[in-house]
């Protein structure tokens, strides 16, 4: 069986104020093409179709064109909610838009009732993971404890016992949207970290024949069976070296992954470049960016005058411009959006604690901010659930 895998469209999303639109909906476009002239069997989505819980209507509506043309090539496509949908809004109607071999998986309790399709060789079960909220699926699963790795692993209990009590022989396929250890994580992927930690190890998907993740935005391999499509654009200038794709999966009669990495479209080329003003509108090395997005940052010991226009004169589509002095870390001039890059919530948390005590917070203290961030960002999924 012959299976396209991608994920993270996050239809609606700008980058930097740039409508994406019609990016998205030229990559619509070539999905529909690829399934038509590579012979694909069965599309997998795994999770964050849409950015946001409420999408805008032209996002929707863009949504709507891939269903109506996925189900016109009589292909079916199987889909899960990410951390970015809404999973009771993008599983309206899953019932019947089953009938058109359009699956919605969205609902936590049934991530062992798996989509059954078949081929020369037998059956296939495609089982959907939707993007599993600790803090509200925990009593669904009878976890003592909500972390990512006890609800995932309590959903993989549910898929290996409903396949194996299938006919020997039936191959599998996983839909998971999560954070899995050896992932390279970009800028623009939502924080999903609970306890303290953010992945999972790949092991809790074993016993199944093809992983297919989505939430990070990089192409990837974590093993043979186990891959991220990434996001067909790029949503952040982290992924400014990201190549943009998803991939044909093979799936022999025996459960064997073949795969083969498919580049999708590309609208414009992003660039970050460093060094003074002065450096970056005289070096003849530069030249291949004049027609790319760019994200500029200025080196420069004094801010320059009018330095957005000034960039923008050779590079038209300058989209960021940061200001970053080359300073050692600990001069005072060093900018406060500077000392906290990289740096967690909880991490800056515990910084201020010892700044104000003058004494970091012990391991109970520091327990009770993890808690209490844990909390907050539940409250935050259960309002957006709610909306």
């Amino acid at each position: 069986m012959r299976l396209l895998h991608t994920s993270d469209w996050h239809l609606g999303r700008a980058f930097h104020r740039v409508n994406m639109l019609g990016a998205q909906t030229e990559f619509i476009g070539h999905l529909v093409a690829t399934v038509r002239e590579r012979a694909v069997d069965a599309v997998v989505v795994s999770g964050d179709v849409y950015d946001r819980a409420v999408p805008p209507l032209a996002a929707v509506e863009l949504f709507d064109d891939a269903l109506h043309r996925l189900a016109e090539l009589g292909v079916p496509t199987v889909m899960i909610s990410g951390n970015h949908d809404s999973a009771r809004r993008l599983g309206v109607g899953a019932g019947l838009i089953d009938r058109a071999g359009i699956h919605l998986r969205t609902d936590p309790a049934a991530v062992g009732t798996p989509v059954v399709l078949t081929d020369d060789h037998g059956d296939v079960a495609f089982y959907g993971l939707p993007y599993l909220e600790p803090a509200l699926v925990k009593d669904e699963f009878k976890v003592p404890k909500a972390g990512h790795e006890t609800v995932l692993a309590a959903a993989m209990d549910r898929v290996r016992a409903d396949l194996a009590g299938r006919a020997p022989g039936t191959r599998s396929v996983v839909l998971a949207h999560a954070f899995v250890t050896g992932g390279e994580a970009s800028d623009s992927e939502r924080d999903i970290t609970v306890g303290g930690v953010a992945a999972v190890p790949a092991g809790v998907f074993a016993g199944v024949d093809y992983v297919a993740l989505g939430h990070l935005h990089g192409c990837q391999r974590i093993s043979e069976r186990v891959r991220y499509s990434g996001s067909p654009l790029a949503y952040s200038f982290s992924e400014a070296d990201h190549r943009k794709s998803m991939w044909l999966i093979d799936l022999d009669a025996g459960g064997t992954v073949t795969a083969e990495r498919l580049d999708c479209p590309v609208p414009r080329p992003l660039a970050r470049l460093r060094g003074t003003l002065e450096e970056l509108l005289a070096d003849p090395a530069l030249s291949g960016h004049e027609d790319a997005w760019v994200e500029a940052t200025l080196t420069d010991a004094v801010r320059p005058a009018d330095p957005m226009a000034r960039i923008a004169a050779r590079f038209p589509h300058t989209l960021s411009l940061v200001f970053a002095p080359d300073r050692a870390p600990d001069d005072p001039a060093v900018s406060y959006a500077r000392r906290l890059a990289g740096r967690s919530d909880q991490q800056i948390a515990e910084d201020f604690v010892a700044h104000v005590r003058g004494a970091a917070p012990d391991d109970r203290e520091t327990a009770v901010l993890r808690d209490a961030f844990d909390a907050v960002r539940a409250d935050d999924a259960v309002r957006e659930v709610a909306r």
